[in-house]
């Protein structure tokens, strides 16, 4: 299968070229004949699977069918929705690139900077505009945004948008936007609530999937090492002077613990930054751009900041903290293992986190080697299977998350069903590891207004 079968024009096939992408991957030979056909779309798939080509190629092909637009206004015709700046940032990148060789013309907008210069480029005109709810809802407020040429609507990530509390930012979007319309939807999953979005906007979509649920990469190594909670921060610092080079994205769960583990790790010697919603954008931007081009080698996020962070050949994923959700761990190590390379995630756990790690087993399917990192030994065996209590998991019954992945107060107790991973000691001298085996998806800052939350 080539791009040149599924029908895209000349001109964006042309750009695959330079690019030096000259086979599809399985969600876009779906989804791309569907998108050109006018039909509209449900697809799931997960991070780094090329769905953002899936939609954008023959975005581009429609907009652009000989090379030149079918007409040129100030009113975008094309609208992507994205849960948080970083990815709006990365689609709007690969917009570009994609169509290097027609004279599109497109913009993002999102919060944590200056609405002006946004304004000026809405008032220049585009056809693919890129944005984050909250910052659009903003434009729309000031009627500098006109939404009526609207052809085509992108919901990019729709169940991360779900999950930060977009639904009515997203109701108020799609009443502004003309009916007569095509709806492209990407999410991980077809939960119910996905289900019941897209019948809320959609109307007969074509459905196509390319993983299952909660499918991740076989070639991540999945590690656990039990640590009493006191100590996870010395054990961190111990295990990542094993390789002080190594590329790491490191994971805490609120936006203070993420500043304080940055301190922490660049104290130990390390060259790191925090990302999270707090941050300015140019701020998060620096330090995303630094890690790529590796002048720090530690980026610790939570995870709504890491959301659309796209870092290939990233080798190791450390979860500081688990997440509340478990399908959240799915998209945290999703940054490593892209395209068959190897990858390794690595989690510190505490006694109190064992919930947390039973939910995470269930939703991957798969056993996680649990190991002691020599020297760390916690006073007691972590259990997976005991019955703690822990805190509602999602959406479904629960509350919603805040802005950075925390979740309010409110638990339940039920026992756990038995699993089969063992502990077991490495037996390595401190520094070192051994026997490590395993089994082979920000928010935008400001507050909440107008009964939506997570402004982006």
């Amino acid at each position: 299968m080539s791009f040149a079968s599924l029908g895209l024009t000349p001109a964006v096939l042309r750009a695959l070229v330079t690019l030096g992408h000259d086979t599809p991957t399985p969600i876009q030979t779906q989804a791309i004949p569907l998108v050109l056909a006018g039909h509209d779309l449900l697809a799931a798939a997960q991070t780094g699977t090329g769905k953002t080509g899936g939609f954008a190629l023959p975005i581009l092909s429609r907009l652009f069918p000989e090379g030149a637009p079918r007409h040129a206004g100030r009113a975008p015709r094309v609208l992507v929705l994205t849960p948080t700046r970083e990815l709006a940032a990365q689609v709007h990148d690969s917009f570009k690139q994609y169509g290097a060789q027609v004279p599109l013309r497109s913009a993002t907008i999102f919060g944590g900077v200056g609405m002006q210069p946004q304004v000026d480029a809405l008032r220049r005109g585009m056809d693919v505009l890129i944005a984050t709810p909250g910052r659009l809802i903003d434009h729309m407020g000031q009627r500098t945004v006109d939404l009526r040429e609207i052809e085509v609507l992108v919901l990019d990530e729709a169940d991360r948008m779900l999950d930060m509390g977009f639904l009515p930012a997203l109701k108020r979007v799609v009443q502004a936007l003309p009916q007569q319309r095509q709806t492209l939807m990407f999410s991980a999953t077809f939960s119910d609530e996905i289900k019941q979005l897209a019948g809320q906007f959609q109307r007969s979509p074509k459905e196509v999937s390319v993983a299952p649920r909660n499918t991740i990469a076989e070639t991540i190594q999945h590690i656990v090492h039990p640590v009493d909670a006191s100590r996870k921060r010395n054990l961190l610092i111990d295990f990542m002077a094993q390789d002080s080079r190594r590329q790491t994205l490191v994971f805490a769960r609120t936006k203070h613990g993420a500043n304080k583990l940055a301190e922490s790790l660049d104290a130990a010697g390390f060259r790191s930054a925090a990302i999270h919603g707090n941050k300015s954008q140019g701020a998060r931007t620096k330090a995303l751009a630094d890690f790529k081009a590796g002048r720090i080698t530690v980026l610790v996020a939570t995870d709504i900041a890491a959301r659309g962070l796209d870092i290939p050949q990233l080798p190791v994923v450390i979860n500081f903290d688990l997440p509340m959700v478990a399908e959240d761990y799915v998209h945290r190590i999703g940054r490593t293992g892209r395209a068959g390379e190897t990858g390794q995630a690595v989690s510190l756990v505490s006694h109190d986190e064992s919930g947390l790690l039973h939910d995470i087993q269930r939703a991957i399917k798969q056993e996680i080697t649990i190991t002691n990192f020599a020297g760390y030994a916690p006073s007691g065996p972590l259990r997976i299977d005991a019955g703690a209590p822990r805190p509602i998991m999602g959406n479904r019954g629960g509350q919603r998350p805040s802005r950075d992945g925390q979740r309010p107060g409110g638990s339940k107790a039920g026992a756990h069903r038995p699993h089969h991973a063992k502990p077991a000691s490495t037996g390595a001298k401190p520094g070192q590891r051994r026997n490590q085996g395993g089994s082979s998806r920000g928010n935008g800052g400001g507050g909440s207004r107008s009964g939506w939350t997570s402004r982006a």
